[in-house]
Parts: structure tokens; C-alpha cells; sequence
């Protein structure tokens, strides 16, 4: 992406190569490949340096737009983003206002929060995974055939750790603990090989 310089500020955003008419010259698009960044800079035409050292992660942040800067003592466009907000990690009511204004019943659910949906997330991943062993469970009630003590110990145990999932995530203070518990750090010893791990662990997968 280029910035285009006129009069000591950026006048037009070049986001792919093309032809353009700066002054009373037209400029090819083949410019962009063949000069060099001083000629460009020559003409005005500056290439945009990306700071995204306050973008965060989207899954828990929303982030500003983009502002664009030009530096004439450095010769450079940078285009930076603000502060990201937190996106909220608990569910937002319907306000007594919010009634009086037709809007919703107070205290009923506005806007559901990260938790909810990260729950509700866990749920459907559980239940997934117990459906590749339901037909023992379906067996059992048509014929009567034993379901394996070692189905019924990962069925269990895969119920247990979605319940213990779901509880971290009730536990968690805001939206930041709420990443923590997604983000995957090395647990290894020094020396040892990675391994990978989330403090939200994983739920259990049957070995084939």
C-alpha cells in the first residue's frame, strides 16, 4: 500500500499499482515494480509502514481503525491503531431506561458476552464427541449388550472436564483472564521437546 504526498500531507491512499496522474504527468503503473523507493519518494509517492503493536487478538478485542501519518522530517506513512477495547466477557441487560424506552424488559438479556458464547461453544464440542459413542448407549437399550467399562470412564470423563471448562470460564474476572485461558504456552521443561498447552486444557479424545 502507498500514501500519496501533496502539499506536506497525504492527499490519496494507492493500494494496489496503477496508473495515476500526478501534476500534469501520468506515471504507469509499472513504477511501483521498477523504481526504487527514493524515486518514488521523489514524486510523492510513499510506501506505508504497518505499526500493529496495539492491534489485538479480534476473537477478544475490537480494535480502532487504522490512522495514517505522515512524517516529512523522516520520510515515512505509518498507519497505527489505537487502543483496542475489550469486548465484554459477561452479558448485557436491558436497563430500566432501556424499558421506557420500548427497547427491552429490564433485567432480561441485551446483548449476550464472550462467556456465554464460549460456553455455549464447549457444549456443542462435548456433545460432539460423545456422539461417536452413542451407538453403544443405543445398543444397550435396543439389545442389551454391555456398554465397555472403558466408554463409560471416557464419557464420564469428557462430561467432568466440559463441566470443569465451563466452570473456569464462569470463574474468569474479565477478558483478558478469559484469552489466558486459550492462549497455549510451552509447559516443558528446558531441554525437554514442546509441549503446547492452554490452562483451559482439552477435552478428552478416545484412542482408536
Amino acid at each position: 500500500m502507498y500514501a500519496l504526498i501533496t502539499d506536506g500531507s497525504i492527499s490519496k491512499y494507492i493500494n494496489h499499482p496503477k496508473s495515476l496522474v500526478i501534476g500534469d504527468v501520468q506515471y504507469p503503473a509499472k513504477i511501483f515494480s521498477l523504481w526504487s523507493l527514493s524515486e518514488l519518494n521523489a514524486i510523492g509517492i510513499y510506501e506505508v509502514t504497518f505499526d500493529n503493536s496495539n492491534k489485538k487478538d479480534e476473537q477478544w478485542y475490537i480494535n480502532t481503525n487504522q490512522t495514517f501519518t505522515y512524517d516529512a522530517s523522516a520520510g515515512t506513512v505509518t498507519a497505527t491503531y489505537g487502543s483496542a477495547t475489550a469486548k465484554a466477557h459477561a452479558d448485557t441487560l436491558f436497563t430500566a431506561q432501556d424499558e421506557t424506552d420500548g427497547l427491552g424488559t429490564e433485567g432480561e438479556v441485551k446483548t449476550r458476552g464472550l462467556k456465554y458464547h464460549l460456553i455455549q461453544t464447549i457444549k456443542k464440542q462435548a456433545a460432539g464427541i460423545l456422539q461417536d459413542t452413542d451407538w453403544y448407549i443405543t445398543r444397550k437399550a435396543d439389545a442389551g449388550t454391555a456398554v465397555p467399562s472403558s466408554i463409560t470412564t471416557h464419557r464420564a470423563a469428557v462430561r467432568t472436564k466440559a463441566a470443569a471448562q465451563e466452570t473456569q470460564i464462569t470463574n474468569a474476572a474479565d477478558t483478558p483472564a478469559l484469552e489466558t485461558l486459550y492462549t497455549y504456552v510451552n509447559t516443558a521443561d528446558e531441554g525437554d521437546p514442546v509441549v503446547m498447552e492452554r490452562p483451559l486444557g482439552e477435552l478428552p479424545r478416545l484412542e482408536s
